[in-house]
């Protein structure tokens, strides 16, 4: 049963990394989508002062149950086989670029069931509901249609670049690379890690560090707290994501270190319901939005019911 639960995690975590290789897609979103978000955050918000304790009384037995390594090492290693494949095996990037409705297709179904579930899960009802659904659109739909800017190449923008991107990467519907397209850095920080240039990397990693550990602990802190609130507001995020995943799209395209990179995207309706590629899309759409369905029974079936 413990094998079956860490294949499971795996599984969750390959779905995470797919996700994040996807413009526009983050793997928060995917995490949402497999129930695992919650505990995800509770995992990561665990490395404080206690695990530290730990480790230091070398307690590794204590350590890794307090940081639910049991959970997060199967999840890690999902993901960094997913980045892997859909980056060395299965080109996703390149596939976006030459297929993109199919694709796009798949994570508007996943991600419009997701916030089905979500809607029907946090009982939305009356204006205080709708007004944070609608406050969480409007700054999805805000970040994700912004354009990239000047920005400095000093250390101390770099390591905001990491605090803000891995932030970004933690909230469902909000894309870390995107975040760093729109602060004009994405170019740097790939040829940074192509050229494993450290006066780049390090002020970045160690923002990153400081956005994972300070923000997870915000986001469980308003989940704990603010439960059904902080759920309209990623749900309301959620749908102000799928401006730019839905699949028909007019697609700009910025070349950076000799690769495309999607910059905009402009929501269009195709030019026929009706023909064999469009069908296909549909298809996917559904395919995707079954899917989240059927995981979301399979995750809430009451134990021993076939």
């Amino acid at each position: 049963m413990q094998w079956r639960e860490h294949i499971s995690n795996a599984a969750k975590g390959f779905g995470m990394g797919a996700a994040d290789v996807v413009p526009g897609v983050s793997g928060g979103t995917m995490a949402l989508v497999m129930g695992i978000y919650q505990r995800w955050i509770d995992a990561i918000r665990s490395f404080d002062h206690v695990w530290f304790g730990y480790l230091m009384r070398l307690q590794i037995r204590e350590s890794f149950k307090h940081a639910d390594f049991a959970f997060l090492i199967p999840l890690l290693f999902g993901i960094m086989a997913a980045l892997v494949f859909f980056t060395r095996i299965v080109p996703l990037p390149t596939l976006l670029h030459s297929h993109p409705e199919p694709i796009y297709g798949l994570f508007f179904g996943l991600i419009l069931a997701s916030i089905v579930i979500l809607i029907r899960e946090s009982g939305v009802s009356g204006p205080r509901c709708f007004s944070l659904v609608f406050v969480g659109a409007a700054l999805g739909f805000f970040i994700v249609t912004r354009v990239p800017v000047d920005t400095p190449d000093s250390g101390w923008f770099i390591f905001m670049c990491g605090f803000i991107a891995i932030s970004a990467m933690l909230l469902p519907g909000i894309s870390g690379s995107f975040i760093l397209l729109i602060l004009h850095k994405y170019d740097t920080i790939l040829g940074a890690i192509g050229r494993l240039d450290f006066s780049v990397l390090l002020p970045f990693m160690f923002g990153a560090l400081v956005g994972l550990l300070l923000f997870s602990r915000l986001l469980s802190w308003l989940l704990a707290r603010y439960h059904k609130s902080s759920l309209l507001l990623i749900t309301g995020i959620l749908v102000g994501s799928l401006w730019v995943i839905w699949p028909f799209q007019q697609r700009v395209y910025v070349t950076l270190q000799g690769k495309e990179k999607l910059l905009s995207s402009t929501p269009l309706l195709p030019e026929s319901w009706l023909q064999t590629d469009t069908l296909f899309v549909i298809a996917m759409m559904a395919l995707g939005f079954i899917s989240v369905l059927w995981l979301h029974y399979l995750a809430h079936k009451p134990q021993g019911q076939g």
